[in-house]
């Protein structure tokens, strides 16, 4: 069946239906990991978003019910060049066409993607739709104008918990499957909701943390008679800015006890300490950014998913830049220098991405430590 992807400024693809059958409007962004996907289309972080992935063969591994990130697909839409109708491998319980219909995601395949991909890179992301019932383009471009932007829209609640959960799932074992905690952690983490993936939650467990996920809008004082040793703010979609309740909590939270905060929740806390933040022009997103740690010559390639960045020059003097991505100088880490909280732009959890930045999961548990001591906690 035919479809078309129109983008706000007129462009039209046109190309083959992919999933459920339907049409879908969102911002059209492109991550550029080679494989993944599954990974891809289950973060919350992509709330709001079609996104269009730059590797060529999507889907020749299938989908497993493992690996995936949250409990369903949050994305807008999917835009692929050729997706794979027959996976192999062992591990794949069904393909990714059928995956997608399952979960009533509206993609595209056929399409000339390089094209796409360059396209959104010269103009920016911008707002788009996949239809394959509408097949008038000129009014698909139409629609398309008519489609809200990600600037200033709450897409955390849309994602976000309905109520607090403990999790207890660790690390991956290939015999075995994820193993469990069965002994209560050493050190007692809450960990803020804003589209939170799994394999955060499976690395703090991994550290002996005893971790419970509560909704976004928890509030600080909630938060405090739970008793933790450490916070930790979430990935998410969208605009950081209008997330006010957010930054209220964390502000109350400052000094209180440590935090560790990833992706939107490192925008989040730039903002509860004063910094502003801005919108890209088309975002990181992928699992090949180079970041250099500090200032020597230290640099780690990383997995990223955001179309938002922190402005290093509103941030203040007690907070210092840890992390520069180097392949447009922007802020992708910070820390202050007086109350133990710091935080990062990309995901040192992976999944999908390379493992460099796993220590910083270590850091938190130091700096958790350290509170503990200076409490007389044991």
């Amino acid at each position: 069946m035919k479809a078309i992807l129109a983008l706000a400024d007129g462009t039209v693809f046109y190309g083959r239906a992919l999933g459920t059958i339907g049409e879908t409007t969102g911002e059209v962004v492109f991550n550029t990991s080679m494989t993944g996907y599954q990974e891809i289309l289950t973060d919350p972080s992509y709330c709001g978003e079609i996104v269009t992935m730059t590797y060529p063969l999507i889907g020749n591994y299938g989908i497993n019910l493992e690996d995936i990130e949250s409990d369903r697909p949050h994305l807008a839409g999917f835009v692929v060049k050729e997706a794979c109708p027959y996976p192999s491998n062992w591990r794949s319980q069904m393909s990714l066409d059928a995956y997608l219909q399952a979960n009533n995601i509206v993609g595209i395949e056929g399409i000339d993607t390089r094209a796409l991909v360059r396209h959104i890179r010269d103009r920016g992301a911008q707002s788009g739709i996949i239809s394959s019932v509408d097949l008038d383009p000129k009014s698909l471009i139409a629609k398309a104008k008519a489609a809200p932007s990600l600037v200033g829209r709450d897409l955390v609640q849309e994602v976000t918990c309905a109520k607090a959960y403990d999790w207890k799932e660790g690390s991956w074992n290939l015999e075995t499957g994820y193993s469990q905690q069965t002994k209560t952690g050493l050190y007692r983490v809450i960990a803020y909701d804003f589209g939170i993936k799994r394999n955060i939650l499976r690395n703090l467990v991994a550290r002996n943390c005893e971790v419970t996920v509560v909704p976004a809008t928890t509030s600080a004082e909630d938060v405090l008679k739970m008793c933790p040793d450490g916070v930790f703010l979430s990935n998410g979609p969208g605009d950081p800015e209008p997330i006010s309740y957010a930054q209220d909590a964390i502000r109350a939270l400052l000094g209180k006890v440590p935090i560790f905060g990833i992706c939107l929740g490192h925008q989040l806390l730039a903002l509860a300490l004063g910094a502003r933040t801005y919108k890209l022009k088309f975002g990181h997103r992928g699992g090949n950014q180079p970041v250099r740690r500090g200032t020597g010559s230290n640099v780690e390639i990383t997995s990223q998913n955001h179309g938002f960045a922190v402005d290093a020059s509103t941030l203040g003097a007690d907070t210092e830049v840890t992390h520069i991505n180097l392949n447009d100088n922007t802020v992708e880490g910070i820390r202050h220098n007086i109350l133990p909280a710091f935080s990062v732009q990309y995901h040192p959890e992976a999944s999908p991405g390379p493992h460099d930045a796993n220590y910083l999961f270590d850091q938190f548990i130091e700096m958790m430590e350290q509170s503990k001591q200076a409490k007389g906690k044991r």
